[in-house]
């Protein structure tokens, strides 16, 4: 139109029948239109705010804007600075995984750009309230059930993306700051989604990429127009899915099944989805369509979209039986099949009647499913210690292994199920009731009081017994603080004084030491032949041991009862000497590598029934006093800090000699385990020093890396007749190592042969980490072997060095017996409750007994 400003006050026919369509759709526009046709008549503002009914004040503003800007003035004009829609998933993504403090509505809503009421409204709406003892909801349609979520699986194909969720009643309790997964993993996610469906969308199929919002009737007949309908929560349209029950198996759509066009691939993470309503919306393009394809192309997609449902229905068939503790829920990220008619009936597999329900959902109508899946992501990991960064690393590599396949062969999908990490879950009320008899809870302990009591401890430790004068030359504490610490912790039975030493001057000095029955910890070594529990007092003195025999083909749920039953049975027979109320915790050595934060084995070598096995949580439902799992080098590496005191008072690696060689790392005052508590991994450094890789460049796995087995063979190679033995490789271990101590040349080079590999191992070690003491020890480490061993490293480390001219390394047998894993084990309890920390250091919580 050629005047879209007012002139004299009439309107011309063109601008009044614009206005008068506007009136008559309705909404905000009506309001505006009806002021300016009404002005136009000559009415004062007093008379259209009556007719209007608006007030007067409003009249005015918008015939000011007209007279000012014409009908452009009347249009919406978006906040500047504020998107003109919320996604609400990116809301809760950014909340959740906020460091720490900063996930407030107000910082969020200065982050995203968006009003402090709209961050808080949507915080309400999926429960995210601080402080109140409420559980998260997620607003799919349908909701999700519960009030504890998790990720449980994902499927993927070339035609659609469902999201299985598991849920339960009772919530779980917070998950600590240590569980949470980062940004960089949420990245990495992206990065394989994005790699997975750029290769389904070569041949037109996948996700559309284009924002639009929620699911409605005729699905695509509303896109066309540039809306989106709204789907009741519990209508059939809501429903959709697979099957009128939503019961995997039956495959059955409506057009409300294509709810994926609410996702919008490869937008901004940080925008939400585009409003579709304004003006200049592509229809089509939002719609995803196509040129109609070929009665043959019909026939072949047709025959693509029924592999698709049967290969679904297969999948949550399986994980209905995979996961039997939880509610599992189906819900559709995208779905390109929506506009193919069902296959027949005959070609479907029809559910067993085993199978459980799977119910079907879509995604919450304010979001796109790409930020929905993040959103799902943060909310589990922030919830439960067992959704660790393993957990959707491990999901990552799936789908990258699928964007390097064959993504357009309809048989070629991702199917990613988590390990059951809900079995225990439901096992409240099947707990041994041996174990509930037991207090082993330390009910009655409280708070450490202060840092300075650790360095207190920590010294008085060392030292073995020292006077408070000592204490307060060592620590730059001033005597009067040590006084008062001191005091403290004699009152509660931590320290206890020994006899006066008389001085030759002024008062007698009276020197303290640690009370050993202030506190106990039970430590647990899991071996792929031996268990071995032992209970020591906070002095180190070894209180019971007990060991039971094991094979690695052992179920794995009735190896966790054999491990509970050992436990148990350790602390009955520690009696009285253990009082319930200084009882600590307990401590799990296992052969790596494993998830800390998941309490995850990840497939432990040797063990071969065990696969991803959530070993920590399993065993927390037998004992209800705190639990640590640590790889079993580095727990050994704990003990030697906490028996060793001052020999062991400085930086060292220890090398462990067990079913394969690890290394446990003390480094600047406390045990260093690495990003994922795996560090000192030591195989593939040994080969790297010896060349052997493949020809990839994979460094080999080294037989010489696992000492039960090599140093036999390589004795029988060199002409040792083998000794007949039942007890496997560990009998012929010990059969070998007591020749080499008689003087056998062919035992002797075995295990000399053994031992220069490791020694090159730790050549690394000492040239990359400049450390000065190298300690032995484990099941392996035997008193017939432990010269040939100190001997052979001892020379390589010091004579081979860069900077051997700068340093002397010792290498000394450990203070642990045979039994180094699980002492240190159950050090670790004290190692985590005693040992000071500074700068917010990653600690587990500290107690300490009364007395």
């Amino acid at each position: 139109m050629s005047d879209t400003r007012p002139g004299d006050g009439t309107l011309s026919p063109e601008l009044r029948a614009v206005l008068r369509r506007w009136a008559d759709e309705g909404g905000a526009l009506a309001t505006r239109a009806g002021v300016v046709l009404l002005a136009a008549d000559g009415l004062r503002d007093a008379e259209i705010s009556r007719r209007l009914g608006v007030s007067r004040q409003t009249v005015g503003s918008w015939r000011q804007r007209w007279t000012s800007a014409g009908i452009d003035g009347l249009e919406h004009r978006p906040r500047t600075g504020r998107p003109a829609t919320v996604d609400e998933a990116e809301v809760v993504t950014r909340t959740l995984l906020a460091p720490g403090g900063s996930g407030a509505s107000r910082a969020v809503a200065r982050e995203l750009g968006l009003s402090h009421a709209t961050v808080a409204g949507i915080r309400r709406r999926w429960r995210l309230v601080p402080d109140e003892p409420v559980s998260p909801s997620v607003p799919t349609r349908p909701p999700l059930p519960g009030a504890d979520v998790w990720v449980m699986g994902l499927y993927v194909d070339g035609l659609r993306g469902v999201l299985l969720a598991g849920t339960r009643l009772v919530p779980s309790p917070p998950a600590t700051s240590g569980t949470v997964i980062g940004a960089d993993v949420l990245a990495g996610l992206d990065r394989s989604l994005d790699a997975a469906l750029a290769s389904t969308r070569r041949d037109g199929s996948g996700p559309a990429e284009v924002p639009g919002a929620g699911t409605g009737t005729d699905h695509a007949a509303s896109r066309r127009q540039g809306r989106t309908t709204a789907v009741a929560p519990g209508s059939a349209e809501a429903a959709g899915g697979w099957g009128d029950g939503a019961t995997p198996g039956e495959p059955h759509r409506d057009p409300a099944h294509a709810v994926g066009t609410t996702g919008a691939f490869g937008a901004d993470p940080g925008q939400g989805p585009a409003d579709s309503s304004g003006p200049g919306f592509d229809g089509q393009r939002a719609a995803g369509t196509r040129p109609a394809p070929s009665d043959v192309d019909s026939r072949a997609r047709s025959a693509d979209v029924a592999t698709s449902d049967r290969a679904l229905a297969g999948y949550l068939a399986q994980a209905s039986r995979r996961h039997p503790d939880l509610a599992l829920h189906a819900v559709t990220l995208w779905d390109d099949a929506s506009d193919v008619a069902p296959a027949p009936a005959p070609d479907v597999p029809q559910p067993s009647s085993s199978t459980r329900t799977v119910t079907c959902h879509h995604i919450p109508a304010r979001s796109t499913w790409r930020t929905f899946l993040r959103a799902m992501i943060a909310l589990d990991s922030t919830s439960h210690p067992e959704s660790s960064r393993r957990v959707y690393l491990d999901l990552a590599a799936e789908l990258e292994r699928y964007a390097a396949g064959r993504p357009h062969d309809p048989q070629h999908t991702v199917r990613w199920l988590r390990e059951n990490v809900a079995g225990h879950l439901g096992a409240e009320s099947a707990k041994d009731s041996s174990a509930r008899g037991h207090t082993w809870s330390g009910v009655n302990q409280i708070d450490l009081g202060s840092f300075n009591e650790c360095v207190v401890i920590e010294t008085v430790r060392l030292s073995g017994t020292i006077t408070r004068g000592e204490i307060a030359h060592r620590t730059g504490l001033t005597q009067q603080s040590v006084s008062r610490i001191a005091r403290s912790l004699l009152d509660r039975g931590i320290l206890i004084e020994d006899a006066q030493l008389r001085a030759t001057s002024g008062k007698p000095r009276t020197p303290v030491r640690l009370r050993g029955a202030a506190a106990h910890a039970l430590g647990i070594h899991i071996d792929p032949e031996l268990l071995t529990a032992v209970v020591i007092d906070l002095d180190g003195a070894i209180v019971c041991t007990r060991t039971r025999s094991v094979s690695a083909d052992t179920d794995p749920a009735e190896f966790v009862e054999r491990v509970a039953a050992l436990g148990r049975e350790t602390l009955a027979e520690a009696g009285g000497a253990v009082r319930p109320d200084g009882f600590l915790g307990i401590g799990v050595a296992v052969p790596g590598p494993v998830d800390i934060a998941s309490g995850t084995v990840l497939g432990p070598p040797l063990m071969s029934a065990w696969g991803d096995l959530p070993l920590l949580y399993l065993l927390k439902d037998h004992f209800p006093c705190p639990v640590i799992m640590e790889k079993d080098s580095t727990a050994a590496a704990a003990g030697e800090r906490w028996i060793g005191r001052d020999r062991r008072a400085r930086d060292f690696a220890y090398l462990y000699l067990g079913t394969g060689v690890g290394t446990g790392l003390y480094l600047n005052g406390d045990i260093y385990r690495g990003v994922s508590a795996n560090a000192g991994e030591f195989g593939q450094l040994c080969a790297i020093a010896l060349g052997r890789v493949d020809k990839d460049g994979r460094p080999e796995i080294l037989p010489e890396c696992n000492p039960p087995v090599s140093v036999p063979d390589l004795a029988a190679r060199g002409g040792l007749r083998p000794v007949a033995t039942t007890g496997g490789s560990t009998a012929a271990y010990l059969a070998v190592g007591r020749a080499a101590a008689a003087g056998d040349r062919a035992a002797a080079a075995a295990v000399r042969e053994v031992a220069q590999a490791v020694g090159r191992g730790a050549l690394g070690l000492i040239d990359l980490l400049d450390i000065d003491l190298i300690v032995l020890g484990g099941p392996f480490f035997t008193d017939d072997v432990a010269d040939f061993y100190l001997a052979e490293i001892a020379r390589t480390v010091n004579e081979f060095p860069t900077a051997r001219r700068l340093r002397r390394v010792e290498v000394e047998p450990s203070v642990l017996s045979a039994g180094a894993a699980a002492v240190g084990a159950a050090s670790t309890i004290f190692h985590a409750t005693f040992t000071p920390r500074l700068r917010g250091r990653e600690t587990r919580a500290r107690h300490l007994p009364t007395g």
